[in-house]
This record gives C-alpha cells, structure tokens and sequence, in this order.
C-alpha cells in the first residue's frame, strides 16, 4: 500500500491552507467594516443613555464620560415631573389612529392600482405620488386655518388627519409596490373559484403582502412618534402633547435640565427600539423585497 510521505503531506497541507486564508481575508475585511459601523451607529445611543444617568454638573464636565454615580430619579422625575406618562400615552392614541389609517387605505389603494384595471390609475398614481414631493412647510399655514374654520384644532384629530394624509402617498407607493410583485395567478385561480374581489383582496393577496404590511408599520409608526413640527403647531394644549413636545418641559428661559432631557429622549425612544426588533425580520424582508418591484 503506497504512503504518502511527509513533505507530501506538508506541501498538500499548504495547498489547503491557502484557499482558506484566501477566502477568510474579504471575510476579516467585511466583518470589520460591519463592526466600525455598528460602533458609530450605538455610540450616539450610548451617549444619551449614559447622560440620562448623570446630574447637569456631570455632563457639563465630563460630557463623555460614564456616570460617576448612576442617578435613576433621573427616570422616573421624567415620567412623573416631566408629564411623560401623560405624553406617552397621547402618543400611542395618535399612532394607532395614523398607523391604522395609513395601513388601512394604502392596502386598499395600493391593491386597486396594481391589480385591478382602473381606468387610468397611473395618472391616478402621479398624483398620488406628487404628495411625496411637497414639504410639509410649504402646507402648514394653510392646514392651520383649514383646521382652525372646521374646528379640529387643540383636539387629537388636529394631528391624526393631517398625519394621514401626508404620510397616504408613501404607503400606497410602498403597497402598491408588494401588490405587483404578488403572482397574479393567485387571484385569478381564486376568481375561477367564485371568490369576488374583497374575498381575493382579503383572504388571499393580503396575507402574502405582510413583509411589506410589517415594513409599512414601522415606517408609519416612526414617522408619527418622532413628529415634532406638526404637534407643535396644531397642538398646542399641554394635555394633548405627544412625547417628542415633552422635552420642553425640561428648557427654561436662561438654562436646560441636561440630564432630564437626556432622560426624556431615552423614554421617547425605547417604543421605537423595542418595535424594530420585535418587527425586524419582517422590516427586513419587506425593504430587501420592495427593492426589487417597481
């Protein structure tokens, strides 16, 4: 029986390693890179959870630093001081209503203009779309003595109504997008079957749109929590607040509670944290999936 010998078996062991090395080196390269990134994304992050936990003092001297002295009244003076509670829960009365309607009408017209033959839907579409190219500053005042004559503002509705329609052009883009993805032989085989068109929408092509449902959510939902200038102008009553305005509270004339600010953001922020990841192989899937229909 023939053996190898032992250079044999040193140079063929070479001969492996090589190819090895060779592909484990763009792979250092790549999770490299991925890890600056992540460092430079958490960072910021970082920074306002550990100035929630200093004084004003403490963040003035060593802004960057990690607290000397971990102060959590900072957290609860903010949600009982600062209204947070009240302003958190103004906050989720405004997105389920927006998150809900966005949802609810970009479906259906999403679904209409992708698959249903309306008569012309892609000048319907244009103008659909051009609502994604007007700023909401340049709408503003004309919205304030439009809510004013019908009596919508100081209400909840002076923000949801106009947080509908604002975000409506982007939500019936993205759906509409998933819509035409969607095999539309599904829907005929459920027409043959007897299926009317509510039934096919609902029951069938619905279900197989919830990346893109999930992706639409978390969108709509960011875009309505963090929503500053609306509010701000519509809604002016402290009882009506939503959690972006209850920073405020913390600013004076002449000086600004660093550490409760700093507090405030990180109790404004974890609903939406803890939303991605509940959401996030959804979210995922959705943006990887719209990228590739038109």
């Amino acid at each position: 029986m023939a053996t190898t010998a032992p250079s044999d078996r040193k140079t063929a062991g070479v001969g492996w390693s090589r190819p090895r090395l060779g592909r484990a080196g763009p792979e250092l390269v790549r999770y490299a890179v991925l890890l600056v990134f992540l460092v430079v994304f958490l960072l910021p992050f970082l920074w306002i959870w550990s100035s929630a936990l200093k004084s004003s003092v403490e963040i003035a001297r060593r802004p960057f630093g990690l607290p000397t002295e971990f102060r959590w009244q900072n957290l609860q003076r903010a949600w009982t001081v600062g209204h947070f509670d009240q302003y958190i829960w103004n906050s989720v009365i405004y997105c389920a209503a927006i998150v809900a309607g966005v949802v609810l009408l970009s479906c259906l017209a999403g679904y209409a203009l992708a698959l249903l033959p309306v008569p012309g839907r892609d000048a319907i579409l244009v103008v659909f779309l051009l609502g994604l190219m007007v700023p909401f500053q340049s709408v503003m005042v004309p919205l304030y003595y439009l809510l004013r004559d019908i009596h919508l503002l100081e209400t909840y509705w002076a923000f949801i109504v106009p947080g509908i329609a604002l975000r409506l052009p982007f939500g019936i883009f993205l759906m509409r997008g998933f819509f035409r993805g969607l095999p539309p032989e599904l829907a005929d085989a459920a027409r043959v079957d007897g299926a009317n068109e509510w039934r096919v929408f609902r029951q069938v092509m619905l279900p197989l749109a919830t990346p893109g449902l999930s992706t639409l959510v978390v969108f709509q939902f960011m875009f309505t929590w963090n929503q500053f200038l609306m509010p701000l102008v519509f809604v002016q009553r402290d009882e009506l607040r939503p959690v972006s305005l209850g920073t405020m509270f913390f600013f004076g004339r002449y000086t600004a509670d660093r550490g409760m600010i700093a507090a405030g953001v990180t109790i404004a922020m974890l609903p939406v944290v803890l939303l991605y990841l509940v959401l996030q192989r959804r979210f995922i899937e959705g943006i990887t999936a719209g990228a590739m229909k038109t």
